[in-house]
Order: C-alpha cells, then sequence, then structure tokens
C-alpha cells in the first residue's frame, strides 16, 4: 500500500525572481486557473489583497527582509 503525501510549498531562493520587475521574489501565489506567480516585496505589498482574492495558495516569506 502506498500513501500520499501533499505537495509542499518550496521556500523561495534568490533564484525565483518577481514576475513584474525581476527583482528576488518573497512571495508565491498558486492560482485556482493553475499557474503560478511571484512577486518581490514591493509587488507583494502592491497586488496582496487582490492576489489573495484569486489564490488557492499564498506563499509569503517577505519577513526575511526584516532580518536583514
Amino acid at each position: 500500500m502506498t500513501t500520499a503525501v501533499a505537495p509542499t510549498t518550496a521556500a523561495l531562493t534568490a533564484e525565483d525572481r518577481c514576475d513584474r520587475c525581476g527583482a528576488q521574489a518573497y512571495l508565491r501565489v498558486e492560482l485556482q486557473s493553475g499557474g503560478e506567480l511571484l512577486f518581490c516585496a514591493h509587488h507583494a505589498r502592491e497586488h496582496g489583497d487582490k492576489l489573495r482574492e484569486i489564490a488557492v495558495s499564498f506563499h509569503d516569506e517577505t519577513h526575511k527582509l526584516a532580518n536583514r
């Protein structure tokens, strides 16, 4: 018998870039349509409310910026 495990959202890395401006991404949004969007902290704040309305999953790592 095999047990399936739900996938977990991997941490964002320096390789992940904002879809708006190309800066390092700190937010990953999975959409109901199956797509994925990445945003820097600036664009995450700018579009966050609307993104939450259409997101299936919202992975926010902007807290990492407070430690810099």
